[in-house]
């Protein structure tokens, strides 16, 4: 479910970024308006996926997700051009995060900082 909720505010922030261009700078009513409300939900959704999922994880699931959509968004609608330093920075963007998900401190220590906890907790009552 944490998953989920992270996913609708990746959705959210992307949402919010291409309505940002659409706005021009604040000029434009509706757009702005959408901005807003899209980065509200995004950083709503975004915390309460942090009640499940290490902060590190999340954020760069988060920021290197919507950098790399974030392009192709930009790419395929906004028709902005891209060029092979783009496209490596985005390649290095991918692998940070599948790094992070596979090999980084984030996987175990949310249940072993609960365990830490417990037995502490335990200790003090004896």
């Amino acid at each position: 479910m944490a998953y989920l909720l992270l996913a609708v505010s990746i959705a959210s922030e992307l949402l919010g970024t291409s309505m940002l261009k659409a706005s021009q700078g604040f000029t434009r009513l509706v757009p702005s308006i959408v901005t807003v409300v899209a980065f509200i939900c995004s950083f709503y959704f975004l915390s309460i996926s942090l009640k499940s999922i290490p902060l590190n994880t999340a954020y760069a699931i988060w920021s290197g997700l919507g950098t790399v959509i974030t392009v192709i968004v930009s790419v395929v609608i906004w028709k902005e051009k891209i060029n092979t330093a783009s496209v490596v920075g985005i390649a290095l963007i991918i692998i940070g995060v599948v790094v992070l998900n596979l090999l980084g401190p984030g996987h175990g220590a949310a249940e072993d900082q609960q365990s830490s906890n417990l037995h502490s907790a335990a200790a003090r009552k004896l």
